[in-house]
């Protein structure tokens, strides 16, 4: 068949939108280590069934498919996604990516192990690191007088010296520890004496029931000043020439099994002089140890490590308390002693992924009562509240994690993601009912029911890829973001570690940094802009399209709020001799994301298929705004069947992306690839705008859509494998 005649869209888009609010329960594979915004499995497994399979997509959606022979290539491949996807039903992969994080993690995902005997040797290491740190994650129950309880988050506030007095001031941005959500009161921190006192209502929540003072939700510390508690001078903060800030130990959550059967609500208290000493025994042996694996490399300049520079940090071990450190230090010392390379190499994967909630930059979330990981906003939030969470994980009784961020619960998620490996399964929806269907004889791995398959993976820009003319069946890929989230700056807080444990035993950990002048994202702090990322893109797409087979296509998927970035997306499709024979939208991020909640984001992509030559449905083509303001219309019909109900920045990407295929296909005629990128990228702006303000079309289309209006040929409303009635040769 072919994507254009097989993809359905609703039935993709609502399967990627269940998956993106849980993904680790639709693809358990992401649990190998944090990736940022991957795409949904289930998109990439559509589009690759309605390329290869013969069968309708939803009968072979939930079947087990094989393509031996194929192969597939993926120029960008991040976190893995398409690769995984390709290699479940048979095809050999070739994977490049320019981050060497990248290449690690998808070889973690990819490559098989002895699930029992990783078991047993992370157990053995989580036993070892018990009797070595777990009496520094203790704290005894005030409510019940239990004295040895597990503690799961540690809460601090930043501490600043006044510059009139020299006093201590905690800098609260609110006093407010938990809303009464998940816990049956809200509970606040005294401003006085730092008792924790929970009321009904927190808008008058009364006075303190130690020392009586007023308690309020609001703290002292606002857009960078403080108020001195003893002076009242006026500082300002941060401090980035003086260091980091201090840290106060100002709350503890824990657990206590014997009574959480008759207590409502969470365990909360103030930390007494016990919990302090443990904090202070910790930091006194860390001090006496020598460092052989905590890193001490300097964080360089960066669009994002430039927040850590404002506030003082300046080498990456600074960013972790000495608890942290000691633990982290022996965990490594625990896996390098591991002799088995393969499980050595997935513990170390364990100790990156770790980090991620090992750290003092994590928040706590008031409302679902949770650590937040450091990098849940996809950047590096400095706040003025901390949490630290338990490094060796607590079990219920039933073997269940409780809370999250440490240990048990990192070696669950990297079982539960190698077990779905050599038994991957699809979730099925009925109504409200939800079915979990094995997919019987589909594997991640080398090798499927003893035929080995080709993975290649290699650690390199693909701007310089070497492959075989005619040598690939397609490409599917989700290219670099251009925009201001620099993966390479964040990957570098786990990659430091990991390169020190890992040694240099894998390709591309020679290199200190992540980072790389040749990366596909705008970047102020390396003076990269939108010409030089359509001229890299441009660069890969054309290497990709000499190695496809006649007819073969390049798939990816795209989504940004600004039309320039889809300019440079037009010039590499046609710079790589290609024509867009489809663009269709589906959801590939999470809406509740923290860093697209409350935004104009889109959280749908626009798939572009594109080809060198084939056939593109007649129907899908347009010359005027209205025709394109009713293909819009039965795009967002499609996708409110599926249950998304577009938003204006949706609607606003799935008009770009029509109009980069419009221009494609206009232009493509008389293109000349060796024009300088500004006039490329002018061209492609002039086609796109030829059919008026995308916003006004954006506009159109949602009403349109809104009042029914389509006409009855609008594209996708006829049932795959029968909707290309007319085409168009090219």
């Amino acid at each position: 068949m072919s994507i254009e005649r097989g993809f359905d869209v609703p039935l993709v888009a609502e399967m990627a939108l269940r998956e993106k609010q849980i993904q680790q329960n639709y693809r358990p594979i992401i649990g190998v280590h944090k990736w940022f915004a991957r795409r949904p499995g289930t998109l990439f497994r559509g589009l690759i069934l309605a390329e290869f399979s013969d069968r309708r997509l939803e009968d072979a959606f939930f079947q087990a498919n094989d393509f031996p022979g194929l192969r597939i290539a993926d120029p960008f491949m991040g976190g893995g996604t398409p690769l995984i996807e390709a290699n479940r039903v048979g095809c050999d992969v070739d994977g490049f990516d320019i981050n060497p994080m990248s290449a690690w993690i998808v070889r973690e995902e990819i490559e098989s192990i002895d699930i029992d005997a990783y078991r047993q040797a992370a157990d053995a290491l989580r036993s070892a690191l018990r009797n070595e740190v777990d009496r520094y994650y203790r704290t005894s129950c005030p409510i019940h007088g239990d004295e040895d309880v597990p503690v799961k988050s540690f809460l601090w506030v930043k501490v600043l010296n006044c510059e009139a007095c020299g006093g201590a001031m905690d800098l609260f941005p609110g006093y407010l520890l938990a809303e009464n959500r998940r816990h049956p009161r809200s509970v606040l921190v005294c401003p006085g004496c730092g008792d924790l006192n929970e009321v009904e209502d927190r808008k008058s929540p009364g006075f303190c029931k130690t020392c009586g003072d007023i308690l309020r939700q609001t703290g002292p510390a606002r857009r960078g000043r403080c108020d001195c508690p003893h002076c009242g001078h006026s500082n300002s903060y941060p401090r980035g020439s003086n260091g980091p800030l201090d840290h106060r130990l100002f709350a503890i959550e824990y657990h206590n099994p014997e009574r959480k059967a008759g207590h409502k609500g969470r365990f909360f208290k103030k930390p007494d002089d016990q919990d302090i000493a443990r904090m202070s025994a910790a930091a006194r042996r860390w001090k006496g140890m020598t460092a052989g694996f905590v890193p001490d490399e300097r964080i360089p300049a960066g669009d994002e490590t430039a927040r850590l520079h404002r506030w003082g940090y300046s080498r990456y071990h600074e960013m972790f308390n000495p608890r942290q450190l000691l633990g982290l230090e022996l965990s490594c010392r625990l896996i390098a002693e591991v002799g088995n390379e393969r499980i050595r190499r997935a513990l170390a994967t364990n100790l990156s992924d770790l980090l991620r909630y090992q750290n003092m930059l994590c928040r706590y979330d008031t409302m679902a009562l949770k650590s937040l990981d450091i990098f849940s906003v996809h950047g590096f939030p400095v706040g003025l509240v901390q949490c630290e969470s338990n490094l060796l994980g607590i079990a219920n009784g039933s073997g269940s994690n409780v809370g999250s961020g440490g240990w048990s619960n990192i070696v669950d998620k990297y079982v539960r993601a190698k077990r779905y490996c050599e038994t991957p399964y699809e979730v099925r929806h009925d109504g409200s009912r939800k079915q979990r269907v094995a997919i019987q004889g589909e594997r991640i791995g080398e090798t499927r029911n003893g035929a080995r398959r080709e993975v290649s993976l290699r650690c390199g820009s693909a701007t310089r890829a070497a492959l075989e003319p005619n040598s690939l069946d397609a490409v599917f890929t989700d290219p670099p973001y251009f925009g201001n989230v620099q993966y390479g700056e964040l990957m570098d807080f786990c990659y430091v570690w990991l390169r020190r444990l890992a040694g240099e035993e894998a390709e591309g950990l020679e290199s200190p940094s992540t980072r790389s002048a040749d990366e596909l994202t705008g970047n102020v702090t390396q003076d990269r802009g939108i010409e030089q990322f359509a001229e890299g893109l441009s660069e890969v797409y054309s290497r990709m399209a000499d190695a496809l087979k006649p007819n073969a296509p390049l798939v990816f998927t795209w989504h940004h709020n600004r039309i320039e970035a889809y300019c440079a997306v037009g010039c590499a499709i046609l710079d790589a001799g290609l024509v867009c024979s489809a663009s269709l939208p589906c959801p590939a991020e999470m809406g509740g994301s923290i860093h697209i909640h409350g935004t104009t984001s889109s959280i749908v992509d626009t798939v572009f298929v594109c080809r060198a030559s084939g056939e593109a449905p007649e129907e899908w083509l347009f010359e005027s705004q209205e025709r394109l303001v009713e293909i819009v219309g039965a795009d967002l019909a499609l996708l409110a069947v599926a249950g998304r109900k577009a938003t204006h920045g949706d609607t606003r990407c799935i008009v770009f992306g029509h109009l980069t295929r419009g221009a494609v296909w206009r232009l493509r005629s008389g293109w000349d690839r060796y024009r300088s990128a500004a006039e490329k990228i002018a061209a492609l702006h002039d086609g796109m705008t030829s059919y008026g303000d995308p916003e006004e079309i954006a506009r159109l289309a949602a009403a349109a859509e809104a009042a029914d209006e389509r006409p009855f040929f609008a594209p996708g409303t006829a049932p795959p494998g029968e909707r290309v009635h007319r085409a168009v040769s090219f």
